[in-house]
């Protein structure tokens, strides 16, 4: 092992006290004596130098590189033994399709030639390698033939995922099988349907996003894409909030439009009992904001498990909470302590339904007609919530403009304009101040959706809506859902 502790340079930096925690975290391991002897680097990457020593600042990053080289030994293999590639990630090309990520362990692979594919399943297979790939630099180059230690990308198995192995094919022998994690939230991806469909974005139709999210499969092992009811939405599963809003965001700066729905987690029934994902949940903060954080996961079902200082000045939560207490949290966390703390989540596993949780107790401010947003109407609906919108805005009815300040909708005229007259008030010359509308990223209006709500999502702009445009649409359906649910 090396260790690298990067941003020195920076003023609140505490490498004395990372170093030791990382000490403290080989003796907890069981680390023997000469494993805890490893090399120090002090870093700054952004800048691009590497230094051995504390305190003194380098030229480039050759420190870093030649320790590299010198301390991590090389691949150990047995020549006697048979071939052996293991698949650690994948990839995907538009010409070749899925491409396994490798590394070879014992023998040689050549293109075009006949392999075992031990599959996770436990089967063995025949398999080709049509075309096989290695890096030099930062281009991936075809190459004939292959050693032990190499990375490599294979083409020609199109159903090949992580963990499974590639052997020799007279005598294969499968290495232990890396499990990938199930999803835990879903959300429904379809096409836009909104009035401004097709304005911004030149990948509008429900064919090309059913192929763009057929492509995300090959290469994205945790992505899931079922179908639903409606032949131009699809269910897409992940592992959280944060790899969907990835997928999303990637997906409209390639020039699509869709929309999003309000993501949901995923459930099974183990025993009879419906359990849900929970996730590990470690948080760094500073000492002063440890109450208001504590709030904000005990309304989320959050369980504490652990707290530890950490310097004088910040302390360490461990918490077990349900996935789904988790959208909409980073927000929040960031917003409470001020974007000084630290959070990081893995799955944990799958426990029974804590109950419901609620992140949203505020409504939204609906638009109940098409048009360009007005500074007097805006005015008068700053008393009501926060703004989505700003003057001189196009919206059209059923589009969320705003929050609204108490728990029920309300559908507001966003467009209204002053009425001129010949008559001259004492406050006809007095200037409208807005508040400035609240910005809306994509994780954000994600986070801000309720079931009856979905985000527009296109190149240029991220609007929410109703599902429902139409007033008295939404009026049915709510009376729906409240004769169901007696």
């Amino acid at each position: 092992m090396i260790l690298v502790v990067n941003k020195v340079d920076r003023p609140d930096a505490r490498i004395d006290e990372v170093v030791d925690e990382v000490y403290e975290l080989f003796i907890d391991l069981g680390a023997e004596g000469d494993q805890i002897e490893f090399p120090i680097v002090f870093t700054n990457a952004k800048a691009g130098w590497a230094s051995m020593e504390q305190g003194e600042e380098g030229s480039d990053l050759a420190p870093l590189m030649d320790l590299m080289t010198d301390y991590i030994p090389a691949p150990e293999f047995d020549p006697e033994h048979p071939m052996q590639a293991y698949v650690t990630n994948l990839d995907a090309s538009p010409y070749l399709g899925r491409l396994a990520l490798c590394r070879v362990r014992h023998g040689k692979i050549r293109s075009g030639a006949r392999v075992a594919w031990c599959r996770a399943n436990g089967e063995i297979e025949a398999a080709t390698i049509s075309e096989l790939f290695v890096t030099e630099a930062l281009d991936r180059v075809p190459a004939d033939e292959v050693g032990p230690g190499e990375i490599i990308a294979i083409a020609g198995i199109p159903e090949i995922t992580i963990g499974e192995t590639l052997a020799d094919a007279e005598d294969p022998r499968p290495l232990p099988v890396i499990e990938v994690d199930e999803p835990s939230l879903s959300i429904v991806v379809g096409q836009n349907t909104s009035p401004m469909a097709g304005r911004e974005g030149d990948k509008v139709t429900a064919r090309q996003i059913q192929s763009r999210l057929e492509q995300e499969l090959l290469g994205n092992v945790a992505i899931r894409v079922l179908p639903t009811e409606r032949p131009d939405a699809w269910e897409v599963q992940g592992r959280g909030e944060l790899q969907l809003v990835v997928l999303l965001e990637i997906m409209r700066r390639e020039g699509f439009e869709l929309t999003a729905g309000q993501p949901k987690v995923l459930t099974r029934e183990i025993d009879g009992v419906m359990n849900e994902p929970m996730e590990r949940l470690v948080i760094d903060v500073p000492e002063e904001f440890i109450g208001s954080v504590t709030q904000l996961l005990a309304a989320r079902k959050g369980r504490m498990e652990n707290m530890t200082a950490q310097s004088d000045t910040r302390n360490r939560l461990d918490y077990v909470i349900p996935a789904r207490g988790l959208v909409g949290f980073r927000t929040e966390f960031l917003t409470e302590t001020r974007g000084t703390g630290i959070l990081h989540h893995v799955f944990e596993g799958w426990a029974p339904w804590a109950g419901d949780i609620t992140t949203r107790s505020t409504g939204s401010l609906v638009a109940d007609r098409k048009g360009s947003t007005a500074s007097f109407g805006l005015f008068g609906l700053q008393e009501r919530g926060s703004l989505f919108v700003g003057p001189g805005e196009e919206v059209y009815e059923g589009m969320i403009v705003g929050e609204h300040a108490r728990a029920n909708d309300l559908d507001v005229n966003a467009v209204k304009e002053k009425q001129l007259t010949n008559m001259r008030a004492s406050s006809s010359d007095v200037l409208v101040r807005l508040t400035p509308p609240r910005p809306l990223t994509l994780e954000s209006a994600i986070e801000f959706l309720r079931s009856d709500e979905c985000v527009e999502i296109t190149p240029e702009s991220i609007r929410l809506r109703k599902v429902d445009l139409d007033k008295n649409d939404r009026v049915k359906a709510a009376r729906k859902i409240k004769n169901l649910s007696r």
